[in-house]
């Protein structure tokens, strides 16, 4: 799954960084390459708090493949 990274420019110049398929994955930054590293290390945490707590979906399940 690929996930949507959106980017605006607020008022007072800050960057807002959103990922829209994770509800919460917002961050500010000070330049866009700010807050896009800053919205991806977030997004990646979530991701990996859901799978601690079994909070798998279909599309988080097909990032890996078990060897046997």
């Amino acid at each position: 799954m690929n996930y949507t990274i959106e980017i605006d420019q607020e008022e007072d110049g800050r960057i807002i960084a959103e990922v829209i398929e994770l509800p919460g994955v917002l961050v500010y930054g000070q330049t866009k390459e700010e807050a896009l590293a800053k919205v991806q290390a977030l997004a990646l945490r979530v991701l990996a708090d859901r799978l601690e707590h079994g909070e798998t979906t279909p599309e988080l399940l097909k990032l890996f493949h078990i060897a046997a």
